[in-house]
């Protein structure tokens, strides 16, 4: 170790030696671990020295110049600044050598209070945390499982149906008393009740009238019949079935009563496609190109489905051999990360904000088993393609950009520089790498393709509102601790070296 009073080097600081320390890890659940660190007093007192040996040279101290004061006094004078620095630098080795010794794999950050770690002046430096990390369990056979694909047609009356349902989105409305049919725009407000308690109420919200009206904790199913005929002023009460899914049991299937106000009719007219429409469309040139256009959305969307059918089959053939249970708190923090994942991916596969807020509303309807059936498949695809070096490059991200940007009309710069912000980058990472991983698998298998006669995974004659029909103001989740704070039983706390 250098005794050298100079500020220490690039290349001395990358040598540093790793820090002596002792580490016992629990597990109290399949993806968590409780860790404890101990690290001797001589390690303390090495960052100390390195620190101060750092700080020395250039501590300013009244009465003297600077970098000249007595060590002492400058050891005791920054002593409650250098001690919280080394804190922080043990803190961030001791943590980067756990992490790279140990043989869980982590899927989050370390869990501590930093406050509530003290550096003791004598004995051992001692502090705990949590950390969740990715189950343990053997690798399920994966080559040449036996799978069945659906494949899809895409025909000429899909992409015209495709195509009047994208001029709808720029249609001209115009506010009629004439009675409501199918495909009129209304403009609606909402109240829901059980047993003589109002639940909810939904502000004036514009919705297609469709068979089916679906929010994010339930659903409409008479929505169509009860509105068809409806007209401006009127108020007609429908029901609302609860999803088995939502978070409060008591409600969960239950049919609670909904009453609309009708506030407008509006009938709609499709835009012609001229020239300056189709330019101001996402500048195409004819309608021919328009029309390829929309035939390469629904082919993405096809393939989507395929792909999440032969997911389906795929990850169900693992499963059976790969049992491992996840906690009901680990599934509850992803499930914000797994709806954002899956947008992200319905985004790149061509299909558009109305489509996107039914699949988001089914999910979040049964949100709990959703996520848990998404994490199980991440973890046993995301094992698979470690062991196979499955990775995504450069060039994997420059094109799942290129097909969000081209659907939403966005400049892919424009949606890196938002994916970056929103830190959804690794969000795109896993569904490249879990997409690779499940191509991977059908290339080896033994595959029988099916003809699909009709589409599967768009709901039909339904549209969807972001709105919970129950009172979704739910208390703060807190995890039960160990300790009190983040100081393990048995170290020395503050009050302990007063005393």
């Amino acid at each position: 170790m250098s005794t050298s009073t100079e500020p220490q080097s690039a290349d001395e600081i990358e040598e540093k030696q790793p820090i002596q320390l002792e580490v016992q890890v629990e597990s109290p659940q399949a993806c968590l671990r409780e860790v404890v660190v101990t690290i001797p007093q001589s390690e303390v007192q090495r960052y100390l020295k390195d620190a101060y040996d750092e700080l020395v040279p250039e501590a300013q101290v009244p009465g003297f110049r600077s970098g000249r004061a007595p060590r002492k006094l400058v050891e005791k004078q920054f002593k409650d600044r250098v001690t919280d620095q080394v804190k922080g630098s043990l803190l961030m080795d001791s943590l980067a050598q756990v992490t790279d010794s140990q043989d869980f794999s982590a899927i989050g950050e370390p869990d501590f209070d930093y406050n509530s770690i003290n550096i003791p002046d004598t004995g051992d430096f001692k502090y705990q945390f949590q950390i969740e990390v990715r189950p343990n369990f053997d690798t399920p056979t994966w080559k040449g499982v036996e799978l069945s694909k659906p494949v899809e047609e895409i025909t000429d009356t899909d992409v015209q149906e495709a195509l009047d349902r994208v001029l709808a989105k720029y249609a001209s409305l115009e506010a009629t008393d004439e009675p409501a049919a199918a495909g009129d725009k209304l403009l609606l407000t909402a109240k829901f009740e059980h047993d003589d308690k109002v639940l909810s109420e939904m502000d004036e919200e514009s919705v297609t009238l469709e068979g089916r009206l679906s929010f994010s904790d339930g659903v409409c199913e008479g929505f169509g019949e009860l509105m068809t005929g409806a007209k401006e002023g009127d108020t007609l009460t429908g029901k609302v079935m609860v999803a088995e899914g939502v978070e409060n049991e008591e409600m969960r299937g239950t049919e609670i009563d909904a009453t609309f106000h009708l506030v407008e009719v509006m009938k709609r007219e499709n835009p012609e496609l001229t020239p300056a429409f189709l330019e101001e469309l996402g500048d195409f040139d004819s309608e021919e190109e328009l029309r390829d256009f929309v035939r390469d959305s629904l082919t993405r969307q096809a393939d989507y489905r395929t792909q999440q059918e032969l997911r389906k089959a795929v990850v169900s053939l693992l499963a059976e051999s790969a049992s491992f249970e996840l906690p009901e708190s680990l599934v509850k923090r992803q499930t914000m990360r797994e709806l954002e994942r899956k947008v992200l991916e319905l985004r790149r596969s061509g299909f558009d904000e109305d489509s996107i807020r039914g699949f988001v509303n089914a999910s979040k309807q049964n949100a709990q088993a959703t996520t848990e059936s998404a994490l199980r498949e991440h973890f046993i695809l995301e094992q698979i393609a470690e062991e196979e070096n499955v990775d995504a490059d450069d060039s994997d991200y420059d094109a799942e950009i290129a097909l969000i940007a081209q659907q939403s009309d966005t400049p892919e710069r424009r949606v890196r520089a938002r994916l970056e912000k929103q830190g959804q980058m690794d969000a795109l990472r896993n569904q490249i790498v879990e997409r690779k991983v499940i191509e991977m698998i059908v290339e080896s298998a033994e595959v029988t393709e099916e003809p699909v006669e009709k589409k599967a995974g768009e709901e039909a004659g339904e549209f969807a509102v972001y709105h919970s029909v129950l009172d979704t103001k739910d208390a703060d989740i807190i995890p039960e601790a160990k300790y009190e704070d983040n100081t393990p039983a048995g170290a020395e706390t503050d009050t302990e070296k007063k005393d």
